[in-house]
């Protein structure tokens, strides 16, 4: 057959040649490829000449035979990190539950790392199940990285998910107990996203001090892997590889004893779980394991809690989870209200303690109040056990007893202390912009009707969001050719001129995709874009396509800004920019942002937005570093005017706005998008094509703009 399966067959010398004779006679192909000899050597020979002569003794240590001795030393029980756990400047006796929640989320371990996480494009490729940050605030922070793997045009409801597990504090008093519960804690975090943790496969990132020949130094890294190889009999699970372990000393100082547990795991993407409370009147149940009297997790009362759990996802009982880590059950709450601006009224009898308590391993789940009824009242029956640790509430704060501390205040100081360093706000106002909705306008109608409209897709150095935006078109009902521009020599570029040229005559749509063209060289962000296109021969072609075949053309990220630089927006020609055209220039913050943006359509000029209607708002992945719509008040009030801008970015209200948290790069008058006069060349910043049934789940909004829909109907 055309899919052959190779197997290696061990024959006694006297069965070879009958076998030969037949795999002949039944047309398969069977080819000797070595002998057993009783000389311990590997011997390989190519056209006559003996090429690999190696003893099997050498084989054996993989190239190299090296030993040491070792030193691997009992935990000091005395400073046991799991009895005191990391040390605070107060006592927990001293503290209230009030400072122990705000010292908890203050704390450089817990406290919010967005300013960072957004400098890095978390949407790319259309496939990312939960973003970063979920809720309507996106402001609770995930534990699992989950994204689709590649399906036929873009659908697939499969999953990958990784997750990971240290303790700096715990691995420098044990490396023993580091690597256990670093494993405890990556498997827990899959199991808190409704993964299935008997299908976990691990993998380990090593990272100590320089060993040389002291065995009490090279007993740390033996402790380590020994306690990972403890987890993973407990578990029954088996490790796939690590990264080669590193030397972490530099004169005197060394690293703490690091091994880094990452989890990996596959489910269905509609059935990942998400950390962010979603409804008030449900419970909070905390899932609580065993350990023996080292702190060792009972590893088979383990298994058949997180076996609870799943089955209890898997029949969508469990509305969020969360799995409790470094911070206690006091990260866990907060970090599950801040997405949604949920509250929790604590059960009374709940300490600052148990807050701060590292009950790694445990899980605090969010039920409706019967399946949490059932499982509390289950909870003496297994070697496992159910607390209820509160109700969710509308308002939004937590209470115990009868104090009660604000998210505001939460908030505050769970996104203080790395503001300076990753800074997340600016000193714009929060001023509305809203404008009133365009609706006197009709869209231009198409004289040239295609059945099945042509897109050309042209991909420079640096660009990439050509396959999402490919994947887009095509799910749409058109046809995509994608050309690369080629730069290596001045016959490339000519030869990559006339291409584009002989594409855009047969296109009906010019698609420009977003990515860092030519690495977004400085004060040059679609420069090369913009060169190209200038080019006599293929701007011709362009007008034609515009002005004599009815055509369109969409620009996204930085192929909004090769429309503007080409004067396509808010021109509708290609032109050369003016002292006072509007452009887009570095994000106000002064970095690049990656997050869910929501935009509000506010014209029904646009052919690519007849799938729409005014005032209709989205959520919509944007990730760029110069998005910042400018242009001065005359040109901007002429773009409402015309009915040229086509999206704002707004609040959770609503309301067009400057507020960073919602117009993350500045726009003026939160300007999003806009178009050519007649509405037949959009520009905008957010990625549109960044979509898909299973994309950002934890965000909370309609995502689907249905602009490439509508730039396909706008032919038919």
């Amino acid at each position: 057959s055309e899919s052959q399966e190779r197997m290696a067959v061990v024959l006694s010398p006297e069965n070879v040649d009958r076998f030969l004779g037949y795999a002949a006679e039944e047309n398969l192909e069977a080819v000797p490829v070595a002998r057993v000899t009783e000389e311990k050597r590997l011997i390989m020979s190519w056209r006559g000449k003996e090429i690999v002569n190696l003893s099997r003794a050498f084989l054996d240590t993989n190239g190299a035979h090296q030993e040491t001795t070792v030193d691997v030393a009992m935990p000091d029980e005395k400073n046991s990190y799991l009895d005191g756990q990391k040390k605070t400047e107060k006592s927990e006796a001293d503290m209230g539950w009030k400072e122990a929640m705000m010292a908890v989320v203050s704390d450089l371990n817990v406290c919010s790392k967005k300013g960072l996480v957004e400098m890095f494009d978390s949407s790319i490729g259309a496939a990312t199940v939960t973003m970063p940050f979920g809720g309507k605030t996106q402001l609770t922070p995930t534990q699992t990285m989950t994204a689709q793997l590649p399906g036929e045009a873009g659908k697939s409801d499969f999953a990958t998910m990784m997750s990971y597990g240290f303790n700096p504090y715990l691995s420098s008093w044990s490396p023993y107990h580091g690597a256990v519960y670093a494993v405890l804690d990556s498997v827990a975090k899959i199991v808190a996203s409704g993964g299935d943790y008997r299908k976990i496969r691990l993998t380990f990132q090593e990272y100590f001090q320089k060993l040389g020949e002291d065995p009490a130094r090279w007993g740390q890294p033996v402790a380590a892997l020994l306690g990972a190889y403890n987890a993973q009999k407990g578990f029954r699970l088996p490790s796939i590889g690590g990264k080669d372990s590193m030397s972490g000393t530099f004169e005197d100082i060394d690293v703490p004893p690091t091994l880094v547990s990452f989890a990996v795991d596959y489910q269905k993407a509609s059935g990942i779980l998400t950390p962010e409370l979603k409804k008030a009147g449900s419970c909070l149940v905390r899932v609580d394991i065993p350990f023996d009297e080292y702190k060792i997790p009972l590893y088979e009362e383990v298994r058949k809690a997180y076996d609870r759990v799943y089955d209890l996802a898997s029949r969508g009982k469990v509305i969020s989870a969360y799995a409790i880590g470094f911070g206690g059950l006091a990260e866990a709450i907060a970090k599950m209200c801040f997405g949604n601006l949920l509250g929790v009224k604590l059960e009374e009898g709940i300490t600052s303690a148990e807050l701060r308590r590292q009950t790694y391993g445990s899980l605090l789940l969010e039920l409706d109040p019967e399946d949490a009824a059932l499982l509390v009242k289950d909870a003496g029956n297994e070697g496992y056990g159910f607390t209820l640790i509160g109700k969710v509430i509308e308002e939004p704060e937590i209470i115990l007893g009868e104090e009660s501390l604000s998210l505001d205040e939460i908030l505050e100081a769970w996104e203080e202390p790395l503001e300076k360093v990753f800074p997340t706000r600016t000193k714009a106002g929060k001023e509305n912009e809203d404008r009133p909705l365009y609706t006197e306008g009709q869209f231009y109608v198409c004289r040239h009707k295609v059945a099945k409209p042509r897109v050309f897709i042209p991909v420079f150095p640096g660009t990439n969001c050509e396959y999402d935006s490919a994947r887009a078109f095509l799910n749409a009902g058109a046809e995509v050719e994608t050309l690369v521009f080629r730069n290596q020599s001045a016959r490339d570029i000519l030869e990559s001129v006339d291409a584009f040229q002989k594409a855009i005559s047969r296109s009906q749509i010019i698609m420009f995709p977003g990515g860092f063209s030519a690495g977004d060289e400085p004060e040059g962000s679609a420069k090369f874009f913009a060169s190209v296109f200038r080019n006599e021969k293929i701007k011709e072609e362009v007008m034609k396509l515009l002005k004599e075949r009815d055509g369109l053309a969409l620009g996204i990220c930085n192929g909004f800004q090769a429309l503007i630089k080409l004067g396509l927006v808010p021109y509708g020609e290609i032109l050369p920019q003016k002292e006072d055209s509007p452009t887009l220039t570095t994000n106000e913050i002064g970095r690049h942002i990656s997050t869910m943006v929501y935009t509000k359509v506010i014209t029904n000029k646009s052919p690519w937005l007849q799938g729409v209607k005014p005032g209709d708002i989205f959520a919509v992945p944007a990730s760029h570093g110069e998005g910042r719509f400018v242009a001065d008040r005359k040109w901007i009030d002429r773009l409402f005017e015309n009915g040229q801008v086509a999206t704002q970015y707004v609040n959770l209200e609503g309301q067009a706005t400057m507020d960073i948290r919602f117009n993350p790069n500045g726009s003026y008058a939160a300007i999003e998008g806009i178009t050519s006069p007649d509405g037949r060349v959009l520009g905008k910043m957010a990625h549109s094509e960044r979509r898909g049934e299973f994309v950002g789940r934890n965000i909370y909004a309609e995502k689907d703009q249905k602009v490439f829909e509508s730039g396909v109907k706008y032919f038919k």
